[in-house]
């Protein structure tokens, strides 16, 4: 068998493969881009107590506003995802998402923490992307 035959069916193969996989890759895709988002929202959802009392100690501002903004980080997060998952909202997800990003920088005081800067780097250009194509 020549170079050329292998060639032809290889790319035989990668056709059929493309072919029966080609609907579920735009989704697999979406999956993989929001992953930090998705496994920090069911972490905090795991860590509610944890993450709570965190932000109670640190900033001091009582049960019922730490409450509220482990809620709104997990409902932003986990919801921002559903929504791109989903191709509903897709504009207004990533605007939600860019807010949690903003949020966790202030409240976890990680401006400058770079393994934060570096996590959210693909996450931030992700957004961007999605803003500025405005594509589901």
């Amino acid at each position: 068998m020549g170079q050329e035959e292998l060639m032809s069916q290889a790319e035989d193969v990668a056709d059929q493969f493309l072919r029966v996989t080609k609907q579920y890759l735009p989704h697999l895709a979406r999956l993989c881009l929001i992953s930090t988002f998705l496994e920090d929202g069911i972490r905090m959802w795991f860590q509610w107590n944890e993450q709570k009392d965190y932000i109670e100690a640190t900033w001091g501002c009582g049960y019922f506003l730490a409450t509220c903004f482990v809620l709104l980080n997990l409902t932003g997060q986990l919801g921002g995802c559903v929504l791109i998952l989903s191709r509903h909202f897709v504009q207004y997800a990533c605007f939600g998402l860019f807010g949690i990003i903003a949020l966790q920088t202030v409240a976890y005081s990680i401006l400058w923490d770079i393994k934060f800067l570096m996590r959210t780097a693909a996450d931030w250009m992700f957004l961007v992307c999605r803003t500025i194509l405005g594509k589901p």
